[in-house]
């Protein structure tokens, strides 16, 4: 999922991202015979704690969303709006762990075919019964390509005839999911899946009220017309301003469900964000000032923080670039890259420094450096200088960098900035833009380097293989390695993990060779969190945090 601050895009989140963590075999058999456990997809109050009388949050997102219609979701900011508001047939507790939503139970009936059993009282904020058709039709619009969900590639690539949907050659009523009955949906899908629960824990999943859709059009995501099935509903969203939901009267879980309004502010300045804090204007902050943890940690003990999650801080180097299409100019843009300086001196959040792919604790690829990663710095500024020569650029050459307004990524620029000047001579115009300007432009192509940032979308090495693989709608960086991806579809239809993870770890190794990004560092999230807020989970390595799982402590 794009990250926002700490992208996407996207997402993304991410989104757009549920955790299994090596667990998905024994949750998916607790839940196959029927282990519901109602308080573990709601706040979970310990005993002897006194809840406040007033059970309203204020949290900080980051940016303003893009949407809020599950299919059209890319970001993690909203992706964690659509959290609250729509539930998919699984979903992740505060741990990040897969249980039931929609869905009370499931199985899988062979390599490729899952069937969900939906319970019977879930309803539709407007009180309708939640049925296994509203899956059918949410499952179709979002793979539709008269939808553009920027995910439906991504995600599509996973169901059964998914791929060609997206790409025109099938109608979309031959997509791997049906409805055997009211309450139960099977969903096929193209080859072995095997954290398909998790991946269904995603808002792009959730299920649609057609009848909104079809009566409202566009507008049907607008305060007084959606129609929702989640813990909480809209009740306002002032753009740029705040969003604020409300409790769901008819969610199926509200007994435990805590808290009564939840408002979210779109504050994308981390320092006006903590001032927020300061003043008892906002509860819980998206992220801290970069080199500020410390501080913070040592005045706010019990309000800071952190904890690493499975998310790769990077940059897109636009591969289409006349100077950037070279290979050898992107290995030694990298290559001079102290990423312990920037970990340790410019963030100093925790976070820890990436010369790969993948990050450390996802499933279904191992990590990977690039070996020039143990030389000394003199080294490899001595080898990126002679690469820049071979490919005929010259000190003085001038970068573009595109990135948000947030200041956090305003300063890694500026130190961005210093690496490529003082090593290699070459300088660099820093552009500032909105995040969803900056959405649009990575999209587009239209940038020469530019900030981003995945959060895993599930536990999986696909999710980060989608940043580089050919003809994916997550690919801003435009590259194309057809060997990779060769590898990455063998994988997908192995049932053996451990080729499926040597597949997969040798296809991120190829792409990685032809530098087509600039991983940095891993992703910790250092936030304020007012000590009265409960049911915050270190133990989340998505940053999955649905307000139905946090209440508000007496205080």
């Amino acid at each position: 999922m794009q990250f926002f601050s700490a992208s996407a895009s996207n997402s993304s989140v991410l989104r757009r991202a549920p955790s299994a963590r090596g667990l998905f075999l024994a949750v998916s058999a607790a839940c196959a015979f029927g282990a519901t456990a109602l308080n573990a997809s709601a706040a979970n109050v310990p005993a002897g704690v006194t809840l406040a009388a007033k059970q309203e949050l204020v949290r900080n997102n980051g940016s303003e969303v893009e949407t809020l219609d599950p299919a059209l979701v890319e970001t993690v900011v909203a992706a964690n709006v659509a959290r609250d508001l729509f539930e998919s047939l699984t979903m992740t507790n505060a741990d990040g762990l897969v249980v039931p939503g929609v869905a009370q139970k499931w199985e899988q009936k062979d390599a490729t075919t899952w069937v969900f059993h939906l319970r019977k009282d879930a309803r539709w904020s407007n009180g309708q019964n939640v049925t296994a058709n509203d899956f059918v039709y949410g499952f179709q619009r979002f793979i539709d390509p008269k939808t553009a969900s920027s995910y439906a590639s991504v995600f599509g690539a996973f169901l059964l005839n998914g791929p060609d949907i997206v790409a025109g050659k099938k109608p979309v009523n031959t997509l791997g999911v049906r409805a055997i009955d009211a309450y139960t949906v099977e969903v096929k899908t193209a080859g072995p899946v095997p954290f398909l629960p998790e991946l269904m824990s995603n808002q792009n999943f959730a299920p649609i009220h057609r009848a909104t859709v079809e009566k409202f059009g566009k507008e049907w995501t607008k305060p007084g017309n959606i129609v929702s099935n989640g813990a909480f509903s809209l009740k306002d969203w002032q753009v740029n301003s705040k969003l604020v939901l409300t409790k769901n009267a008819n969610y199926w879980n509200k007994q435990y469900v805590q808290l009564t309004q939840v408002t979210y502010l779109p504050v994308e300045d981390e320092n006006t964000d903590v001032k927020l804090f300061q003043s008892g204007e906002n509860d819980m902050t998206y992220q801290l000032p970069t080199g500020t943890y410390a501080k913070y940690r040592q005045q706010l003990p019990s309000d800071t923080r952190n904890s690493l999650i499975l998310g790769t801080r990077y940059y897109n180097f636009n591969n289409r670039d006349p100077l950037l299409k070279d290979v050898r100019v992107r290995k030694a843009l990298s290559m001079v890259i102290d990423r312990d300086l920037l970990a340790q001196r410019v963030t100093a959040d925790g976070q820890t420094p990436m010369y790969g792919l993948m990050p450390k604790g996802v499933n279904g690829a191992d990590v990977s450096n690039y070996e020039w990663s143990t030389w000394p710095m003199a080294k490899r500024v001595e080898e990126a200088k002679k690469l820049l020569d071979q490919a005929g650029v010259k000190p003085g050459t001038k970068l573009r960098f595109a990135t948000n307004t947030s200041d956090y990524n305003k300063k890694m620029a500026l130190f961005m900035a210093s690496e490529w000047k003082t090593k290699l001579g070459l300088s660099m115009d820093i552009e500032a833009m909105e995040f969803k300007v900056l959405l649009k432009k990575r999209h587009e192509g239209d940038y020469q380097i530019a900030r981003n940032g995945w959060v895993a979308d599930y536990n999986d090495a696909t999710t980060f293989l989608t940043l580089v693989q050919c003809n994916s709608e997550q690919n801003d960086n435009f590259n194309c390695n057809p060997k990779a991806d060769a590898l990455i579809k063998e994988a997908g239809q192995t049932t053996d993990q451990a080729k499926r993870t040597q597949l997969q770890t040798e296809a991120a190794k190829i792409i990685m060779d032809d530098y087509p990004m600039l991983p940095l560092l891993q992703y910790g999230l250092p936030r304020l969190v007012k000590s009265y807020v409960g049911g915050y989970s270190l133990k989340n390595p998505m940053d999955h945090y649905g307000s139905k799982d946090l209440y508000i402590v007496k205080h």
